[in-house]
Protein backbone atom coordinates (compact mmCIF):
# COMPACT_ATOMS: atom_id res chain seq x y z
CA UNK A 1 0.00 0.00 0.00
CA UNK A 2 1.18 3.75 -0.50
CA UNK A 3 1.54 6.03 2.00
CA UNK A 4 2.44 9.83 1.60
CA UNK A 5 3.33 11.29 4.47
CA UNK A 6 5.08 14.47 2.76
CA UNK A 7 4.53 15.61 -0.93
CA UNK A 8 7.44 17.45 -1.55
CA UNK A 9 10.86 15.13 -1.03
CA UNK A 10 13.00 18.02 -3.10
CA UNK A 11 14.68 14.77 -5.29
CA UNK A 12 13.62 15.92 -8.02
CA UNK A 13 15.00 19.32 -8.23
CA UNK A 14 17.64 18.19 -10.32
CA UNK A 15 15.41 17.33 -12.78
CA UNK A 16 15.47 13.22 -12.11
CA UNK A 17 13.12 10.61 -10.73
CA UNK A 18 12.76 7.75 -9.05
CA UNK A 19 11.54 4.58 -10.76
CA UNK A 20 9.64 2.45 -8.55
CA UNK A 21 12.26 0.05 -7.94
CA UNK A 22 15.04 2.70 -6.91
CA UNK A 23 17.03 3.91 -10.49
CA UNK A 24 16.63 7.77 -10.92
CA UNK A 25 16.23 9.15 -14.86
CA UNK A 26 15.94 12.44 -16.11
CA UNK A 27 12.27 13.62 -16.06
CA UNK A 28 12.49 14.25 -19.68
CA UNK A 29 13.75 10.30 -20.22
CA UNK A 30 10.94 8.39 -22.40
CA UNK A 31 9.74 5.97 -19.77
CA UNK A 32 9.43 8.29 -17.51
CA UNK A 33 7.47 10.40 -20.48
CA UNK A 34 5.26 7.48 -21.26
CA UNK A 35 4.14 6.63 -17.51
CA UNK A 36 3.57 10.73 -17.27
CA UNK A 37 1.48 10.66 -20.32
CA UNK A 38 -0.79 7.50 -18.67
CA UNK A 39 -1.30 10.01 -15.87
CA UNK A 40 -2.21 13.00 -18.10
CA UNK A 41 -5.15 10.30 -20.00
CA UNK A 42 -6.32 9.45 -16.84
CA UNK A 43 -6.89 12.91 -15.95
CA UNK A 44 -8.25 13.60 -18.63
CA UNK A 45 -10.98 10.60 -18.04
CA UNK A 46 -11.73 12.13 -14.69
CA UNK A 47 -12.48 15.08 -16.70
CA UNK A 48 -14.93 13.12 -18.83
CA UNK A 49 -16.07 11.55 -16.15
CA UNK A 50 -17.67 14.80 -14.54
CA UNK A 51 -20.00 14.28 -17.78
CA UNK A 52 -21.14 10.69 -17.29
CA UNK A 53 -22.63 10.82 -14.09
CA UNK A 54 -25.75 9.68 -15.85
CA UNK A 55 -24.34 6.75 -17.73
CA UNK A 56 -23.76 4.57 -15.01
CA UNK A 57 -22.45 1.93 -16.75
CA UNK A 58 -20.14 3.90 -18.57
CA UNK A 59 -18.74 5.46 -15.29
CA UNK A 60 -18.25 2.51 -13.77
CA UNK A 61 -16.29 1.21 -16.87
CA UNK A 62 -14.47 4.46 -16.53
CA UNK A 63 -13.46 4.33 -12.78
CA UNK A 64 -11.86 0.71 -13.51
CA UNK A 65 -10.02 2.19 -16.43
CA UNK A 66 -8.54 4.85 -14.12
CA UNK A 67 -7.85 2.22 -11.73
CA UNK A 68 -6.06 0.43 -14.19
CA UNK A 69 -4.09 3.13 -15.69
CA UNK A 70 -2.74 3.30 -12.19
CA UNK A 71 -1.21 -0.34 -12.74
CA UNK A 72 -0.13 0.53 -15.89
CA UNK A 73 1.83 3.29 -14.71
CA UNK A 74 3.44 1.33 -11.90
CA UNK A 75 3.99 -1.24 -14.65
CA UNK A 76 5.81 1.23 -16.69
CA UNK A 77 7.46 2.68 -13.80
CA UNK A 78 9.12 -0.94 -12.95
CA UNK A 79 11.06 -2.10 -16.05
CA UNK A 80 11.88 -5.73 -16.22
CA UNK A 81 15.91 -5.80 -15.58
CA UNK A 82 15.66 -9.30 -14.99
CA UNK A 83 16.93 -8.78 -11.68
CA UNK A 84 15.49 -9.91 -8.57
CA UNK A 85 13.20 -7.59 -6.84
CA UNK A 86 12.17 -7.90 -2.69
CA UNK A 87 8.27 -7.35 -4.16
CA UNK A 88 6.61 -9.00 -7.21
CA UNK A 89 6.41 -5.75 -9.50
CA UNK A 90 2.38 -4.75 -10.34
CA UNK A 91 2.00 -5.68 -14.07
CA UNK A 92 -1.23 -4.99 -16.75
CA UNK A 93 -2.53 -9.01 -17.46
CA UNK A 94 -4.60 -10.42 -19.83
CA UNK A 95 -7.83 -10.34 -18.10
CA UNK A 96 -7.58 -6.17 -17.42
CA UNK A 97 -7.04 -6.38 -21.81
CA UNK A 98 -10.05 -9.29 -21.90
CA UNK A 99 -12.00 -6.96 -19.78
CA UNK A 100 -11.31 -4.10 -22.13
CA UNK A 101 -12.82 -5.70 -25.31
CA UNK A 102 -15.35 -6.94 -23.55
CA UNK A 103 -16.91 -3.55 -22.79
CA UNK A 104 -15.87 -2.23 -26.38
CA UNK A 105 -17.89 -4.78 -27.72
CA UNK A 106 -21.10 -4.28 -25.19
CA UNK A 107 -21.04 -0.20 -26.14
CA UNK A 108 -20.20 -1.02 -29.39
CA UNK A 109 -23.43 -3.29 -29.75
CA UNK A 110 -25.73 0.02 -29.37
CA UNK A 111 -23.83 1.47 -32.32
CA UNK A 112 -24.75 1.69 -35.54
CA UNK A 113 -21.92 0.78 -38.24
CA UNK A 114 -19.78 4.28 -38.61
CA UNK A 115 -19.91 5.26 -42.70
CA UNK A 116 -17.29 8.20 -41.91
CA UNK A 117 -14.83 9.14 -39.66
CA UNK A 118 -15.66 10.79 -36.95
CA UNK A 119 -14.96 14.26 -35.78
CA UNK A 120 -13.96 14.55 -32.04
CA UNK A 121 -16.49 16.49 -30.66
CA UNK A 122 -20.28 16.33 -29.68
CA UNK A 123 -21.44 16.45 -26.43
CA UNK A 124 -19.00 16.79 -23.26
CA UNK A 125 -18.00 13.48 -22.86
CA UNK A 126 -17.54 12.81 -25.92
CA UNK A 127 -15.23 15.68 -26.50
CA UNK A 128 -13.39 14.88 -23.15
CA UNK A 129 -13.47 10.99 -24.24
CA UNK A 130 -11.78 11.53 -27.80
CA UNK A 131 -9.08 14.06 -26.25
CA UNK A 132 -8.39 11.14 -23.47
CA UNK A 133 -8.47 8.58 -26.16
CA UNK A 134 -5.43 11.03 -28.30
CA UNK A 135 -3.39 10.85 -24.98
CA UNK A 136 -4.03 7.50 -24.87
CA UNK A 137 -2.30 6.81 -28.32
CA UNK A 138 0.78 9.66 -27.90
CA UNK A 139 1.64 7.14 -24.89
CA UNK A 140 1.00 4.67 -26.58
CA UNK A 141 3.40 5.77 -29.60
CA UNK A 142 6.13 6.22 -26.38
CA UNK A 143 5.81 2.57 -25.27
CA UNK A 144 6.05 1.32 -28.76
CA UNK A 145 9.38 3.58 -28.71
CA UNK A 146 10.80 2.91 -25.52
CA UNK A 147 10.06 -1.24 -26.28
CA UNK A 148 12.47 -0.51 -29.46
CA UNK A 149 15.13 1.05 -27.14
CA UNK A 150 17.96 -1.88 -25.98
CA UNK A 151 17.91 -2.59 -22.73
CA UNK A 152 14.73 -1.41 -22.33
CA UNK A 153 11.40 -3.51 -21.77
CA UNK A 154 7.66 -2.87 -21.75
CA UNK A 155 5.22 -5.45 -21.44
CA UNK A 156 2.80 -7.26 -24.36
CA UNK A 157 0.05 -6.68 -22.03
CA UNK A 158 0.83 -3.37 -21.27
CA UNK A 159 0.95 -1.91 -25.48
CA UNK A 160 -2.56 -4.42 -25.59
CA UNK A 161 -4.02 -2.41 -22.96
CA UNK A 162 -3.15 1.23 -23.93
CA UNK A 163 -3.97 0.08 -27.92
CA UNK A 164 -7.56 -1.58 -26.95
CA UNK A 165 -8.21 1.72 -24.39
CA UNK A 166 -7.88 3.88 -27.18
CA UNK A 167 -10.76 1.76 -29.08
CA UNK A 168 -12.40 1.78 -26.18
CA UNK A 169 -12.38 5.21 -25.90
CA UNK A 170 -13.24 6.20 -29.01
CA UNK A 171 -16.47 3.43 -29.00
CA UNK A 172 -17.42 5.60 -25.68
CA UNK A 173 -17.40 9.04 -27.03
CA UNK A 174 -19.67 7.36 -30.03
CA UNK A 175 -21.87 5.77 -27.31
CA UNK A 176 -22.14 9.40 -25.38
CA UNK A 177 -23.36 11.24 -28.56
CA UNK A 178 -26.60 9.52 -28.09
CA UNK A 179 -25.39 6.15 -28.96
CA UNK A 180 -23.63 7.65 -32.59
CA UNK A 181 -26.53 9.62 -33.19
CA UNK A 182 -25.33 12.87 -32.45
CA UNK A 183 -22.04 12.11 -34.03
CA UNK A 184 -20.11 14.85 -36.07
CA UNK A 185 -18.95 12.95 -39.38
CA UNK A 186 -16.34 14.44 -41.65
CA UNK A 187 -17.49 15.35 -44.76
CA UNK A 188 -14.29 14.85 -47.23
CA UNK A 189 -13.85 18.12 -49.05
CA UNK A 190 -16.48 19.61 -47.36
CA UNK A 191 -14.80 23.46 -47.27
CA UNK A 192 -12.66 23.32 -50.63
Amino acid sequence: MVKLNKIYTRTGDDGTTGLAAGPRRLKSDLRVEAYGTIDEANSFIGLARQYTAEFETLDAMLMRIQNDLFDLGADLSTPDTGETLAYEPLRIIAAQVTRLETEIDSLNADLDPLRSFVLPGGSGAAATLHIARTVVRRAERQMVELARIDGETVSPQALEYVNRLSDFLFVAARWTNGKGQSDVLWVPGKNR
